[in-house]
């Protein structure tokens, strides 16, 4: 299953940018990287079905390491092809996204800048992989 991880904002060179490469480079499911602009509509996605849809909210769910794999584990048996993970711009995502969107994830109560949830991101979905796949990386 492609994890497809779609941001507002360009990462650059940055200690936040060399996380997220680092993560990616290390994740064995493919994994895709698209920057849109701060404002305005991003280009639509390749229309790949089924995919779903997760978006980081503020106010979503708080998942464990070992859930989340577990969800992702469970669409990629499902046959789902790609999972689009949005991180939208410093006002959010606009109420017809949140409701149309298979999930909402948050990395606690906490707000996060937005470099920052790209690299968390990429390192839970590292993590969620290196569960599913029996790896010793994630200890618990």
């Amino acid at each position: 299953m492609l994890l497809h991880v779609i941001a507002r904002g360009k990462i650059g060179r940055s200690p936040e940018g060399e996380l997220v490469e680092r993560y990616a480079k290390r994740l064995t499911w493919p994994v895709k990287l698209t920057e849109w602009p701060d404002t305005g509509a991003g280009k639509a996605a390749e229309p790949l079905s089924p995919h779903r849809t997760v978006l980081l909210d503020e106010r979503g769910k708080a998942m464990s390491s070992e859930s989340l794999a577990t969800l992702l584990g469970r669409w990629r048996d499902e046959g789902v092809r790609e999972t689009r993970f949005l991180i939208g711009a410093a006002d959010g995502h606009a109420d017809a996204e949140r409701a149309a969107a298979d999930l909402l994830l948050a990395f606690g109560p906490a707000t996060w800048p937005h470099l920052m949830a790209r690299a968390m991101l990429m390192e839970q979905l590292y993590r969620a992989t290196t569960i599913l796949a029996g790896h010793p990386y994630h200890r618990a």
